[in-house]
């Protein structure tokens, strides 16, 4: 199989325009975040599947999409190109460097909840996060729990992080069926979202991230490169 290498804040993924399986998913993984399968394409769309290392499948990822983006923007030209993942549909702009912009749509946050002697928000972001408010360093503990608590029956992501100041956000995260990685698109917009809708730069192991909001619906810049 043909796969090209993708990093996005330290966030690694291959990209293939090969069919994949849950089976051959898992096979090729390899030490990366996962895999991003093109299904279709044009000139300033595609299609793509998000497979995580346990052959699983994502709803969304915002680091995933956005290596998509970029991908698709290098082989067309094209400045705004849209990417779907199911019945999402994220649009992405082009901006200087590796730098892209992305409307992730509308956010959905929760009323704070004990889950697990925790206290918990939960944030929709096309996909399921569960934040918590405290010190990073306790998310080898938390992620675990949470993502197969009898609360979330279809698993969630799971995010600890806390204010550095103003406009500013520490974080790290453990993704549904992949564990912790260094960063995540879609969890950055759901933290920001939990602590309070604000615009900020949310800084995971990886990097930063930045995410600004209309409303309720949410934007996402960061970078997306090969990796050579």
């Amino acid at each position: 199989m043909q796969f090209s290498r993708w990093d996005a804040q330290g966030n690694v993924y291959l990209l293939t325009e090969q069919e994949l399986s849950a089976d051959s998913a898992r096979a090729a993984v390899g030490d990366t975040d996962g895999i991003l399968q093109i299904v279709t394409r044009d000139a300033d769309s595609a299609e793509i599947v998000i497979w995580n290392p346990d052959g699983s499948t994502a709803e969304l990822s915002g680091n995933g999409t956005r290596i998509a983006a970029r991908w698709l923007a290098r082989e067309t030209g094209a400045d705004v190109v849209r990417i779907r993942v199911g019945p999402r549909e994220v649009v992405a702009r082009m901006l200087a460097g590796d730098e892209v912009e992305q409307d992730l749509g509308e956010v959905e946050v929760f009323e704070r909840e004990r889950v697990a002697g925790l206290d918990v928000t939960a944030v929709s972001v096309g996909n399921p996060h569960a934040v918590v408010e405290g010190d990073p360093a306790d998310l080898p503990l938390i992620g675990p729990l949470l993502e197969t608590h009898p609360r979330y029956p279809n698993r969630t992501n799971v995010q600890v992080a806390r204010r550095l100041g103003p406009g500013e956000i520490e974080a790290r995260v453990w993704e549904r069926g992949a564990g912790e990685t260094a960063s995540s698109g879609t969890s950055a917009v759901a933290v920001a979202a939990a602590l309070g809708r604000r615009d900020a730069i949310v800084r995971f192991p990886g990097g930063p991230l930045r995410v600004r909001f209309e409303g309720s619906r949410a934007f996402l810049t960061g970078p997306a490169r090969p990796v050579e």
